[in-house]
């Protein structure tokens, strides 16, 4: 995806290279397999056991993992899916196992390289119990190219004095009673919930709850569909919500950063990856222990809402001189030991919603797999990317929040996502 989610973790960057982390195989037989994993993604801690365990119970097999920055990666791995067998990328040798953005599978897909993995996803990797934010996205005309890895999506972070001095007793479940009790918070001294207008990851969710979409595919293009009376209700909910805060309506929830206005001590609740909370307490270490985190509320109390899904998948490039090596890498992390064991070490989100129990004893990243069991992730077209490099969903947004007539605005939003959907990425 374009914009990480990943405020959870902080591994300290001197312990991460762009080399191998593991030393290569010395021969006898043994086959090495290169994995290009993203800086931060997994601990040296949880990489070393990982490797050892790996190595152990596939005698004939090393593994060479190499940290990736995430700046400059889609050029480069770009460059690796195209070069021969035999070549080299940027340097290094060729990856027989990438991790990528859930969202950035589509765009490989397009440029073609990409091993087919349908039948291993089906056959032995479980691939019907998947998260769907994960799963979706790695899946393009039926062909399954992407195998989730982790996830991680947003739930609300909210003061637990403050509801409490408020008469809100329990997190609300519902979108009803999430505005009611937003309503009593922001009649305090405190913002009843801070939403900056341009938070289009949390009105994605909104919309989808109601049925609608970003973007539909109909006869054989992609437009928008900002513009649907699903979509208008989802805008609609965003509108009241954000009406009970202060948050700037021409701005997202990095400018200024949401952390650091919920740090200040007047705001009652943020939208936001659990880990955020990292952030805020050591800005105010004095709002230790008054913390809390409930998953975003749904229409109805019998799910929670539907939530954008980041995370990584794991792709194979079709040049791989090592297939099984490479299938066999894949199957050991996305398998239900080191899947739980990355989950409880870095704080995310299991790939399938019957593993959740494995975080079960965090807070936050409890409430986060409760919704990512209701995860999305945006159109599964190349084309995406163009559309959040220009945005239109936002200026949408700010328009509504504005005063705008959101029919109107909705309409000439929609009309500007099918015109970026009609680029074809170079």
């Amino acid at each position: 995806m374009r914009r990480r989610l990943l405020a959870l973790v902080c591994v300290s960057a001197s312990l991460l290279t762009g080399c191998g982390l593991m030393p290569q195989g010395d021969g006898g037989g043994r086959r090495t397999v290169t994995v290009w994993l993203m800086k931060d993604s997994a601990s040296p801690d949880f990489l070393r056991r990982f490797t050892e365990d790996f190595e152990r119970t596939h005698t004939d097999l090393d593994l060479d993992i190499r940290i990736q920055e995430w700046t400059g990666i889609g050029p480069k791995v770009q460059a690796a899916l195209k070069a021969g067998s035999g070549e080299s990328a940027a340097g290094e040798d060729l990856p027989d196992v990438i991790e990528v953005g859930n969202t950035q599978v589509p765009q490989y897909v397009d440029k073609g390289g990409l091993l087919d993995l349908t039948l291993e996803s089906l056959r032995d990797w479980g691939g019907d119990r998947w998260l769907p934010g994960l799963a979706e996205p790695g899946r393009l005309r039926g062909t399954q190219y992407g195998i989730p890895w982790y996830a991680a999506n947003r739930v609300v972070i909210y003061r637990k004095d403050l509801f409490a001095e408020a008469g809100v007793k329990t997190p609300p479940r519902t979108r009803a009673e999430w505005l009611d009790a937003t309503a009593r918070l922001d009649e305090g001294p405190a913002q009843g919930i801070y939403l900056a207008g341009q938070d289009w990851y949390t009105l994605s969710g909104f919309i989808w709850d109601e049925g609608g979409e970003l973007a539909e595919e109909r006869d054989g293009g992609w437009k928008g569909a900002l513009d649907t009376p699903a979509a208008l209700r989802g805008m609609d909910f965003y509108r009241r919500l954000q009406a009970l805060g202060e948050g700037p309506v021409a701005a997202d929830e990095e400018h200024p950063p949401q952390a650091d206005v919920f740090a200040r001590g007047a705001v009652a609740q943020i939208i936001a990856v659990p880990g955020l909370a990292r952030a805020i307490l050591a800005q105010n270490p004095d709002l230790e222990g008054k913390l809390g985190f409930f998953p975003v509320p749904g229409p109805t109390a019998d799910r929670p809402g539907s939530v954008f899904t980041g995370g990584s998948d794991l792709i194979v490039p079709r040049n791989t001189d090592d297939r099984e090596g490479a299938l066999a890498v894949v199957d050991a992390l996305t398998g239900e030991k080191w899947n739980s064991e990355l989950a409880r070490t870095m704080d995310y989100v299991p790939n399938k919603a019957d593993l959740a129990d494995a975080v079960a004893g965090e807070e936050g990243v409890a409430a986060m797999a409760k919704g990512a069991a209701q995860g999305r992730a945006t159109p599964s077209t190349p084309e995406w990317a163009v559309v959040e490099a220009d945005n239109p969903i936002k200026a949408y947004m700010t328009a509504v929040l504005s005063g705008g007539d959101p029919e109107t605005e909705a309409r000439k939003a929609s009309r500007r996502i099918t015109e970026l959907l009609q680029v074809t990425l170079n």
